[in-house]
């Protein structure tokens, strides 16, 4: 569960139908989700979630739509971006047959199948800290303020010290 912002929600909430959520943190929520990320400030974030009944656990599906400030690798100067995204999630409680076993060997990977569900610790799904999570997954490790460019120039290569000797020798130089 996330400390920075958590909305927990009760998996027999859920077994009733679909629960419905417009998520939006406080001012201080969103300064402790941001240093959590390491990002400079998180201005905006809002998300509409719909958590559902999933076999014996529960399908989270939504959307997220935030505004980053982040510090530029090229100019260190901040600047702020949107983000928008999605959220997708499947979670089920431990001691669920559909819980994936830990493998021991060598795990097979299929690209196109859906991740499997996340194990929850206890009896309830922290909602916020899925959004706080895809958020994640949606930032640029390597922001970049539009505009920024890199001039790369290449160091002056150093003179031996036996080069400037004989410069020193040669008048001509």
């Amino acid at each position: 569960m996330s400390e920075a912002w958590d909305k927990p929600l009760k998996l027999h909430e859920v077994n009733r139908g679909p629960v419905r959520l417009a998520l939006a943190p406080d001012e201080a929520a969103r300064a402790a989700v941001a240093k959590r990320l390491g990002l400079k400030s998180l201005p905006k974030l809002t998300a509409d979630v719909v958590v559902k009944p999933w076999l014996d656990g529960a399908e989270i599906t939504g959307r997220f739509d935030a505004v980053v400030e982040q510090i530029c690798g090229v100019t260190l100067d901040p600047f702020e971006q949107p983000v928008l995204g999605e959220v997708f999630a499947r979670v089920v409680p431990a001691g669920s047959p559909h819980a994936v076993e830990p493998e021991t060997g060598e795990m097979e990977l299929d690209l196109e199948a859906d991740d499997p569900p996340d194990v929850l610790a206890g009896d309830a799904i922290d909602v916020a800290d899925y959004v706080v999570e895809h958020l994640s997954l949606e930032l640029d490790p390597f922001p970049r303020k539009p505009g920024a460019t890199f001039d790369y120039q290449s160091p002056q290569e150093e003179e031996s010290p036996f080069a400037v000797l004989k410069k020193l020798q040669d008048p001509k130089g």
